[in-house]
């Protein structure tokens, strides 16, 4: 028998609680996102997560990017270059796929 509640929200629906707070024009790193949820050196699970978002509407996956600003989650939407457009949308310039100006733009989640 599994000792958790099965009322607690898995480790995907809080990235995804986080991701939705992402205000819009900005972004922020998987990293960022496992540090807030205390699961520093989990960006990788955080990336997981953003990879099964896209049957949620609610939630800005193309809003994470790689600690460098990189949209290495690009090749998850349909067409690829849709998160670029998505971002570029919001004001976000991108060239060579990556996020310009990426330290301006950054949202880190906070308490």
């Amino acid at each position: 028998m599994n000792s958790k509640n099965k009322f607690e929200p898995s480790f995907y629906d809080k990235v995804y609680e986080v991701t939705r707070k992402i205000p819009f024009g900005k972004v922020t790193s998987y990293g960022a996102i496992a540090e807030f949820l205390g699961r520093k050196g989990s960006a990788r699970m955080v990336g997981y997560a953003m990879n099964n978002a896209h049957y949620l509407d609610d939630v800005p996956a193309h809003r994470v990017v790689n600690r460098n600003g990189l949209l290495t989650g690009k090749h998850h939407f349909s067409p690829p270059d849709l998160m670029q457009q998505l971002l570029e949308n919001e004001g976000i310039e991108v060239e060579n796929d990556k996020v310009l100006n990426f330290k301006e733009v950054f949202w880190k989640p906070e308490f």
